[in-house]
């Protein structure tokens, strides 16, 4: 199996993220509040409509505010909303041994910084991929979206390899 979390096995702590994340300089897109949904099988969606009863009201103390179109297989917090989609399909930087990961309260992370100076963080070593997108104005304050969410991930989203 040659999975990118076997490659990459690291931890991160929240505070090292927060200033990596904050000399990154990243930035969001226009704020507003839409997500495009997912199309995953039907044992992936099974998944994801378990991890949307799990999530949480609050994420970096943030109130969840559903992007639209409304959809158990997204969900949003805050404005510039911090978006989470759940049955994405496996990124391709999974593939890249140079790529960045993190773990957060035994969840597995890809790190991908976006050309809009975003940062999005994928699941790895899950059932089904989950996708959280933070925007610049969230970054400063690091991991505190994904420690948030991870309960729900860890619950929702069993331990093994997506289809």
């Amino acid at each position: 199996m040659n999975s990118f979390a076997h490659r990459h096995r690291f931890v991160l702590a929240p505070s090292a993220l927060a200033l990596l994340l904050a000399a990154a300089g990243c930035s969001s897109g226009d704020g507003s509040a839409s997500a495009a949904v997912p199309s995953p099988g039907a044992d992936t969606a099974r998944l994801c409509r378990s991890l949307d009863e799990e999530l949480p009201s609050k994420a970096d103390g943030l109130d969840r505010e559903d992007p639209e179109p409304r959809s158990a297989l997204t969900a949003g917090w805050g404005n510039p909303v911090i978006i989470l989609r759940c049955g994405v399909p496996r990124p391709a930087a999974m593939d890249d041994p140079e790529a960045d990961g993190v773990e957060v309260d035994g969840v597995g992370w890809l790190l991908q910084k976006r050309k809009d100076g975003s940062f999005r963080f994928t699941t790895t070593l899950r059932r089904a991929y989950v996708e959280v997108t933070i925007p610049k104005e969230r970054t400063q304050d690091g991991l505190a979206p994904l420690v948030d969410l991870a309960p729900a991930v860890k619950k929702a989203i069993p331990e093994g390899i997506a289809d």
